[in-house]
Parts: structure tokens; C-alpha cells; sequence
């Protein structure tokens, strides 16, 4: 008999066990039993041949319609050519030198056929399939293990290891499998199968409801361990020590506010007082601020920042690129005013001194930044990675403000975090709106705040997609109209996927995401790329000749970029034609009109964050999207989702709806070895949101799980990967 934790040698010899190791890398039995089938087939009902395309692994079940050999033109040796069909379709399966197969390969016989679909001559073929023939006389009690059933079950498999392989040793496994302690009491599996009855019934079952009653089980089991795991760090970041942050009377927070030219949006009233609650207990915030692009987050941040100055600390805030840090510095510097220039001539005598601390820094400026920030005379500090480092030491840190958290990484955090006498209160912020699976599955850690209302004056924005293949003159149009919308004094930006024609590193993980939708992206589809470079020379020198034009990437030094963003701000360039650099932070009310080249090259949320820098003042912004790619094509429909909401919500689940998993949960919840492999976040928010409410009742009536040991000791598994530290710290 085995156990879950059993080596898998133990039950399939060490030859088979080595090589699923080696294949998929399990080690025990629970690795091997928790590799679901993807789909099931059922006897009988044969796959439709029709919808297979060229590039799949498929496994199928088919009937063999007519096997012939002949002999290979002009050289020795054979070719096996077997047609297999649906009855409507038809599928080629061809063998070199194999010939003996013709006697197995009967006509009429059904089996299951497992390959890549090629193409040949216009053909559509396997070249050498792995192939399981269903036994004459399946219905005896004779019949082969693999068709004992009427529904059979498809594994993702590998050329190594095909699909009734795998169903093989999972069949194998099950035999020999010790009764398994059931983690849940009868009260929390609502009627569900107990875990060994999933175990089987997901491998075994007898009919497609017991299969899904199965699946449903795990899902489940899925769900709670991982919202089990997010309430008991609730429960942990509870249990540290931190310095409450109140508000004072007459602080800086106050004069800050008399000052401000807007009022506060209701919801910025809201989601500040939710700060401001976690800020007044004696245990760290660990709260996400997620909003809609331009609807306030930063100044919601800042006034958190200023009731920890009041309170005698210190609060820093870290952007993820220098342009940003920049913009932040500027416009927090703008905001604040004289309240800003403590010791400095003209400066309020209650105000306080904003130090930035990024990498193009002189040697100078860092060392008198470095003094700011360790005397704490500098009350708010503005960097990149750059504060990070070491000797970068804080009088009293007590806040810390991660903008665009997604782009920091788990070690670079914990650094920042790490530099405070107790645990500084954390706000992380995200102009990427979420959907609320998402939330609860990767940020479930942390308290939720939401910016939903965008301030009074701002602008419509409205979006159209330029079909550059189709209607060429469309362009030249969009060219006349940024030029139109300089002339009455307004500015535009165009956006480039890449630097120039050498340049490839411009291409973003946002856009991997997208090149992974559209295929792979060859030598030749970059080469057709829009670059800065080449679209600056083409524009100044064109079109655009009659007006101010600059380029801005990330391959300019610090100083150029700053330079060049303050000339835009400042009104001295009209239009701006850069790479995803601006994508977030960049504030020019001006800027009215955004042409955005090969747009069908970026994902969902980045052309969202991309038309986020127009409007965002009183006049009406206009976003073209340029695209090469077919109207039928996936990539146009993204274009399409854009064109036709401003919703960013609803923009991030249609994202979420056509990236994969593991896009969006990260590799450790989408790896081989991990413990979420059934989990979709769209699909199963309803068992999501009961798994959260029962998780944080056991978490609260009993922290270390001692009425529940074997659901302890699953869930101390799961903290125990690795890579569960990205579901900690994302």
C-alpha cells in the first residue's frame, strides 16, 4: 500500500518513476495523482477531426477508415499512410518504415491517436503517433484497464509520455493507494466527495457528473488552502509591532488641505479614512490602493504620507522607473508648494523637505540626499531601486508607498520594508485595475481599497482603431489631426513598440504576454515594427514638420529623459513620440491626442495605462490604435474591447478571460509542482468567495489549525514551496 507522500518508486519501479521525474518532475505519489486529465472523451463519440488545427498536440479518439503502404519513390524503404475519421472528417496518420503496423491498423478499428498536427500538401497529419487500440470485445470483462470505462481521460502529456500512459501509472497508483485521512470535516465539504472519493473520481469516473463533482472537490480544496495560507499571514502582519500614525491638529496634513485648488472625490474621502484607520493601530497597514488611471491614488498616498511627518516619521515612496520617480518628485514638490521647502528660504516654518534618491544621482547629490533621509529632515523620500541599497538608513521610517507594485520583485520590497526601526505601515498602488478573484487569490493578504470615481473636469476620452493594411489614408489623416490639435495649442504623444530596428529589449513582459496570444514573434515581424527612432526621422522631417517634436526611451540617459519630460510639461515640445516609458505617471493635462503603432503588440491593460496620460485634463482626448493585424484576429478584438469601454475593470477581466493562468496567478501558482492546478479565477469566484469566508472563520477561531491536523499539514506544505513567496509578497 502507498501513501500520498510516498515515493513513487515505491508503487511503479524506479525505471517509470525516474522518468515521470525526469518528464514532469514528481517525486511522490500525491505529484502524480494531482496531474488532472484536461478533458475527457467519451467511448463511443468520436473526436471531431474538423476543428483540429495545425501546431496542436491533440489526443484523439478516431476510427480507422483505410490503412495502405507503399513503397518511398527513388529510394528503399515504405511509407504506412492510415486515414482515420469521424465520420465527417478525415485525419492521415503516416509511419516511414513501419509497415508491419498494417496488421494492428485494421479497418474500422477505433483507438486513441496522440500527436502534433502537421500539415502536407494541404493535408492535415500525424507523423508518427502514439496510438491505443481498443481492444476487440470492450464490453467483456477482458477489456483493457485503459477502456474499462465509458469515459475516457486526457492527460496533458509529452512525446515520452502520451496520455494512456500517464492514465497507466495513475491507474496503477490508485490500486495500491492507502485510504487518505480527510483533511475537511463534514460541515465544511457542503456535500461534496470526501478526498479520497475526488482522487478517484477525477481519474476513474463513471459518468461526466462524477467527474465534475470531482473536479469541483479539488477546485475547492484548491481555494481554501490558498485563502487559508492568505488569512493566517492576516493574522501574522497583525501580530507585529508598529507606531500608530494619528492625525494632528493644525499638522501638515491640515495645511496641506487648506491649500489644495480641488476638493477630495467621495471615494478619496472614503479610501482615505480606510488608511487612516489602519494607520492609527499599533500593528502595520498592508493595504492595496488599486484605482482607475487618473483617479487620485497619488494624492490619497500623499496625504497618508504627510499624517506620518506629523507624527514624527518619515515616509518614502518607490517608483519603478526614474521617469516616474521624477514625475512624482515634480508633481508632489508642485503640490505641496512652500510646505515642501522646510529650511529654505521662504519655506513655512511647519514644513518639511522632499529628497530624491534615484541612480543618475552625482556623487554630491546622493550624499546630501543620504544625509536628508538619515537626520530625517527630508519628511518624504522619492526613489527608485536606488533606496534600496545599502547605506541608504532612514531616522524613522513609517510608511512606505510601492507604486505599480508588480514590477518590484518580492527581495526588493522586503529591503525597503526592512529599513524601518519597527515595520513601517505599507501602501501599495496599482493604476491596474483588478478583478476581484484576482484580488482575493494573489492579494488576499492585504486590506482593499478602491478608486473608482475619477475627479471633477476631467475630459472624455474617446477611442478608434486605425486599420493601417486596409485604409492607409487613415494615417496620414491622424497625422493632420495631431497637427490640427498643436495649432489650438494642445499636445500629443505617439507610442512605438521598440526603440529602434536593432533595438529588441524595448519589447515588455506586457507585450510577451500579448506575442504569446498572437504566436511567436519572428525576425521578420520585428523588422515590421514601428521604432522610435526610424518614426521620429519619418514624422520631423514629414508630416509633422510644421511642429515641435522630441523623442523619449528608456536608452537616453537620466538627464535627457528628465529634460525632455519637463519641455513636454512645460509646453516647449508639442508632441512626443516615445516607447512605453510614459506608460504610467506621466501628467500633461495638454496632451489631447495618443497614436499608439502596432497597437495589436501590447496587452489589454497596457493600452489602457497607454491612454490614460490623455484627458486628463478639461479637453477631450482622442486615442487612435494603429494596427496592421486582420479584423477576424484575436489581437484586433483586444483593439476592439479598447475602442468601446473606458472601464478599466471590465477591460481586466476581458484580459484575465483571454491570458492564461499563470499570467496572472505568476509561475508559482501555475507551476508543475504546485499545489494550484485547477484553480481559474474568472470561473470559480464563486467557490473563491466561499473559500475566503470559511478560511478567515477558521483562521479566527483557531490560528494554528489544532482541531484540523491534516488540513495543517497540507496548508504548512503549501508555505513550505518555495515559491509560495510570491503568493506572500505580491
Amino acid at each position: 500500500m502507498a501513501g500520498l507522500n510516498d515515493r513513487l518508486s515505491k508503487s511503479l519501479g524506479d525505471r517509470t518513476a525516474k522518468a515521470l521525474n525526469s518528464t514532469f518532475g514528481y517525486t511522490t505519489t500525491g505529484d502524480l495523482l494531482r496531474h488532472y486529465p484536461r478533458r475527457y472523451v467519451l467511448r463511443g463519440e468520436l473526436t471531431d477531426l474538423n476543428k483540429l488545427n495545425e501546431g496542436d498536440e491533440v489526443t484523439i479518439l478516431a476510427k480507422i477508415h483505410s490503412a495502405t503502404t507503399r513503397a518511398i519513390r527513388g529510394r528503399k524503404g515504405s511509407i504506412l499512410e492510415v486515414i482515420v475519421t469521424d465520420g465527417k472528417g478525415r485525419l492521415a496518420l503516416t509511419f516511414f518504415n513501419q509497415a508491419w503496423r498494417e496488421k494492428d491498423l485494421r479497418v474500422d478499428r477505433e483507438g486513441l491517436f496522440a500527436g502534433k498536427i502537421s500539415v502536407y500538401r494541404g493535408v492535415r497529419q500525424l507523423s508518427h503517433p502514439d496510438y491505443l487500440l481498443i481492444p476487440d470485445g470492450v464490453e467483456s470483462e477482458e477489456a483493457a484497464g485503459e477502456f474499462a470505462g465509458k469515459i475516457l481521460p486526457v492527460y496533458p502529456a509529452t512525446s515520452k509520455f502520451p496520455s494512456w500512459k500517464i492514465g497507466q501509472c495513475i491507474r496503477t497508483v490508485l490500486d495500491v493507494l492507502d485510504e487518505m485521512p480527510e483533511p475537511l470535516p463534514d460541515d465544511l465539504r457542503f456535500g461534496l466527495p470526501t478526498l479520497n472519493e475526488a482522487l478517484h473520481g477525477i481519474h476513474l469516473p463513471e459518468s461526466q457528473s462524477d467527474a465534475d463533482l470531482a473536479r469541483k472537490r479539488l477546485i475547492f480544496d484548491e481555494a481554501l488552502s490558498l485563502q487559508l495560507l492568505l488569512a493566517r499571514r492576516r493574522e501574522q502582519h497583525k501580530a507585529l509591532k508598529a507606531t500608530p500614525r494619528l492625525v494632528r491638529s493644525g499638522g501638515l496634513l491640515e495645511l496641506f488641505d487648506a491649500q489644495l485648488p480641488f476638493e477630495l472625490t467621495n471615494g478619496q474621502k472614503e479610501v482615505a479614512a480606510q488608511i487612516q484607520s489602519d494607520m492609527d493601530a499599533d500593528h502595520p497597514m498592508h493595504r492595496l490602493l488599486q484605482g482607475e488611471v487618473g483617479s487620485g491614488k497619488t494624492i490619497v498616498a500623499l496625504r497618508a504620507a504627510l499624517t506620518v511627518v506629523d507624527s514624527g516619521g518619515q515616509a518614502a515612496l518607490l517608483a519603478p522607473t526614474e521617469v516616474l520617480a521624477q514625475q512624482h518628485f515634480r508633481s508632489i514638490s508642485k503640490l505641496m508648494g512652500d510646505l515642501a521647502s522646510a529650511g529654505m528660504l521662504g519655506g513655512s516654518d511647519r514644513a518639511t523637505r522632499i529628497s530624491k534618491l534615484t541612480g543618475s544621482l552625482s556623487s554630491a547629490e546622493r550624499k546630501n540626499a543620504l544625509a536628508e533621509i538619515k537626520n530625517g529632515s527630508a519628511g518624504i523620500v522619492i526613489g527608485t531601486h536606488a533606496l534600496l541599497t545599502e547605506g541608504v538608513d532612514f531616522a524613522d521610517l513609517g510608511l512606505v508607498i510601492i507604486d505599480e507594485q508588480h514590477r518590484f520583485g518580492v527581495e526588493q520590497r522586503d529591503a525597503l520594508r526592512a529599513k524601518g526601526n519597527l515595520p513601517p505601515h505599507i501602501l501599495v498602488m496599482t493604476a491596474t485595475p483588478i478583478p476581484r478573484t484576482v484580488a482575493m487569490t494573489v492579494f488576499g493578504d492585504l486590506d482593499i481599497s478602491t478608486l473608482r470615481e475619477l475627479p471633477k473636469g476631467r475630459a472624455a476620452i474617446t477611442t478608434h482603431i486605425v486599420d493601417e493594411s486596409d485604409k492607409p489614408h487613415y494615417l496620414d489623416r491622424a497625422w493632420a489631426r495631431i497637427v490640427e490639435e498643436v495649432k489650438i495649442g494642445a499636445q500629443a504623444y505617439i507610442v512605438a513598440p521598440r526603440i529602434s530596428a536593432q533595438a529588441s529589449e524595448e519589447i515588455s513582459q506586457e507585450d510577451l504576454i500579448t506575442n504569446a496570444l498572437l504566436g511567436v514573434v519572428t525576425a521578420e515581424d520585428k523588422q515590421s515594427m514601428y521604432a522610435v527612432d526610424a518614426l521620429f526621422e519619418q514624422l520631423d522631417s514629414g508630416p509633422l514638420h510644421s511642429v515641435r517634436v522630441a523623442k523619449l526611451h528608456g536608452q537616453l540617459s537620466a538627464d535627457e529623459k528628465d529634460l525632455t519630460m519637463q519641455k513636454f510639461a512645460a509646453g516647449e515640445i508639442d508632441v512626443l513620440v516615445a516607447t512605453t516609458v510614459i506608460e504610467v505617471g506621466v501628467d500633461v493635462p495638454n496632451a489631447t491626442v495618443m497614436v499608439i503603432m502596432d497597437a495589436d503588440r501590447f496587452g489589454i491593460s497596457q493600452l489602457h495605462q497607454l491612454r490614460g496620460r490623455i484627458g486628463r485634463g478639461e479637453k477631450p482626448g482622442l486615442c487612435l490604435l494603429v494596427t496592421k493585424c486582420e479584423p477576424t484576429s484575436v489581437a484586433h478584438q483586444r483593439l476592439d474591447a479598447i475602442a468601446q469601454t473606458l472601464d478599466g475593470f471590465e477591460l481586466a477581466r476581458i484580459d484575465l478571460d483571454q491570458r492564461r493562468e499563470g499570467d496572472v496567478l505568476g509561475t508559482a501558482q501555475s507551476g508543475s509542482r504546485s499545489a494550484l492546478r485547477l484553480l481559474r479565477v474568472l470561473r470559480d469566484e464563486q467557490l473563491i468567495d466561499q473559500a475566503r469566508t470559511i478560511a478567515i472563520e477558521i483562521i479566527a477561531k483557531d490560528p494554528k489549525l489544532e482541531k484540523l491536523p491534516e488540513l495543517r499539514e497540507e496548508l504548512n506544505a503549501l508555505e513550505a514551496d518555495e515559491r509560495s513567496d510570491f503568493i506572500e509578497k505580491a
